[in-house]
């Protein structure tokens, strides 16, 4: 009984030939680069018919590529962190390219050994939401790996590309909301560490609370939503509660959801709460929390080009800013 045969790999040539282009546009068109909508769709057709697939080893000793997009979240616990994440690796494969995930668990000293091990890796380019945006590490890394920052500005670094958060207009939206519905006594729940205190954020809360005439107690959150919910459980169990709480994250505040309801407190008649970015489990609380979205497909859709254009040579250096929108619900109680 004969065994069939392995069938042979196609090649790049034969989808040019059944194109009718040359090899080096099949090649721009596989990796979506320098030719049109119309002619990446026909090439990617014939490539799927044909059943080519490109050689990775042959294509990075060919191109010094290795097709690889470092990606460096600040804490994958949390969960609008891990949409992101999902989102820039589909982006990517759209692109032929892959995104290798690593998490700094909010840690800065592990986010410097990450982002010093993809650079030694050589991915081709570099996105990162930092921990630790003033860290002097970003400058030297930046100078070697194209690198594309979201949320914050890296500090002193040459970065590729920006997406950054207009968190000044941000914080004013939610802190202005909140005393308009007569919340004077509010507690901010930060992931920020001592160690890192200089986030736009963290820093612009507390003059913008000045402004506004508010008395507001900033409190540090733990990663992990179990830390999270017994820090939150201490906060609203104090003598002197607050009548709200905005939290720098919705994961944070869905541990203070957990501890409210540990409490017998009520939401939003005892306790008002107010995220921060728009996760898609924030409708479904009940009340919905009220948040602030930072319409996280466009920030995909900005880094991944920023990203993929740099590391085709294309350093564009851009700084991208994100506006915020308020998305109300029935987590905020007004007391006018």
């Amino acid at each position: 009984m004969s065994r069939s045969q392995p069938r042979k790999r196609a090649t790049i040539r034969e989808v040019a030939q059944a194109t009718g282009l040359s090899p080096a546009a099949v090649s721009y068109a596989l990796r979506g680069m320098q030719v049109s909508e119309e002619t990446i769709e026909r090439v990617r057709q014939a490539a799927a018919e044909l059943g080519y697939e490109a050689d990775p080893i042959a294509r990075a000793l060919a191109s010094g590529r290795t097709g690889m997009i470092g990606l460096l979240c600040g804490s994958l616990e949390d969960l609008w962190q891990q949409s992101l994440a999902v989102g820039i690796g589909r982006a990517l494969r759209e692109k032929d390219r892959y995104a290798l995930i690593l998490d700094a668990a909010g840690d800065p000293a592990r986010e410097r050994t990450l982002a010093r091990q993809l650079r030694d890796q050589r991915v081709d380019g570099m996105i990162v939401q930092p921990v630790d945006p003033a860290a002097q590490m970003w400058g030297e890394l930046a100078e070697t790996v194209p690198v594309v920052a979201i949320g914050d500005a890296l500090a002193d670094a040459r970065t590729a590309g920006e997406v950054v958060f207009d968190n000044r207009r941000g914080v004013t939206l939610a802190l202005e909301y909140l005393r308009d519905r007569g919340h004077h006594r509010i507690a901010v729940l930060t992931p920020t560490r001592p160690s890192t205190p200089d986030r736009p954020a963290d820093l612009h809360v507390t003059a913008e609370a000045d402004r506004l005439g508010l008395d507001i107690e900033v409190v540090n959150a733990p990663h992990g939503l179990p830390a999270i919910t017994d820090t939150a459980r201490a906060l609203l169990s104090g003598a002197s509660r607050p009548a709200a709480a905005f939290c720098f994250s919705d994961f944070i505040a869905y541990g203070v959801y957990a501890a409210a309801a540990e409490a017998g407190l009520r939401v939003p008649e005892d306790v008002s709460i107010m995220g921060y970015d728009d996760h898609p489990m924030s409708g479904l609380l009940t009340p919905g929390l009220t948040t602030v979205n930072w319409d996280i497909d466009g920030i995909v859709r900005a880094a991944v080009r920023l990203v993929a254009a740099a590391a085709d040579g294309q350093v564009r250096r851009r700084r991208i800013i994100q506006a915020p929108e308020l998305c109300e619900r029935g987590s905020v109680l007004s007391r006018r």
